[in-house]
């Protein structure tokens, strides 16, 4: 048997705003628009895209869940990623961290790391 991973589920407020967010961040673009659902990916045929549905309720804890980014540079990636609309959180992160903490614009966590060359590096 084999399986693979589809879609990142994320709730939001704003759809729309969220997934544009993200595409931009991840250079995806959106597949797929309703009310109800929003999908982006790098491409139709490319695993795993991220599934954006609505919620009533605001985020008030930290994620269980969240994705860690690696570029190519982190602190200009941290620099065009705030552009875009992320904020830097504390999260009780050291200052000697090789990561840096942000959050997109409805408050979901996310890291953005030193380069990586493997998922064990």
């Amino acid at each position: 048997m084999a399986v693979r991973m589809y879609h990142l589920a994320v709730d939001a407020h704003d759809l729309p705003a969220q997934a544009r967010f993200w595409a931009a961040v991840l250079d995806w673009k959106v597949l797929f628009e309703a009310e109800d659902e929003i999908v982006i990916g790098a491409d139709e045929h490319t695993f795993p895209g991220m599934c954006f549905l609505p919620v009533p309720e605001p985020k008030t804890v930290k994620n269980r869940l969240h994705l860690d980014l690696s570029p190519d540079d982190r602190d200009a990636e941290v620099e065009r990623i705030v552009a875009l609309g992320a904020r830097r959180i504390d999260v009780g992160q050291g200052e000697d961290a090789t990561w840096v903490v942000l959050a997109d614009p409805e408050g979901n966590e996310f890291c953005v790391l030193r380069p990586k060359r493997s998922l064990t590096d």
